[in-house]
């Protein structure tokens, strides 16, 4: 679907000179400004008045915090989640360790199952 849109957006609009695929409307830099503006307003869009008065996906960065946060808590390697962001091990466990607390039981299953023979 995302692919989709995406795809449509370019055939309508195609993209800037530099490759970028959205612009502002005289074709620079989309400044932080503008795209908090548009971010705002998407966010009572989707969320209607009550929820974008809450902290909930107040800023760009929490989609990715929160998808980060995905991977991590469904087991994805945290190798490949650091790759994926561009970060290294370091920086990842700094962020995102508080998200693995409480998971003791999960560990311990998982060292089970591979003291059993993956069973």
């Amino acid at each position: 679907m995302l692919v989709g849109m995406l795809r449509a957006h370019i055939k309508t609009y195609g993209t800037a000179e530099d490759g970028r695929l959205f612009r502002a409307a005289r074709a620079g830099r989309v400044r932080s400004t503008e795209y908090c503006e548009v971010w705002d307003r998407a966010r009572v869009k989707a969320l209607g008045k009550a929820e974008a008065a809450t902290p909930l996906a107040d800023v760009p960065y929490s989609l990715r915090h929160a998808g980060v946060s995905l991977w991590i808590n469904s087991g994805v390697d945290p190798v490949e989640v650091a790759r994926r962001v561009g970060h290294s091990l370091t920086v990842l466990f700094r962020f995102y360790a508080k998200i693995l607390r409480g998971q003791q039981a999960l560990a311990n299953d998982l060292i089970d199952k591979g003291l059993s023979g993956g069973q």
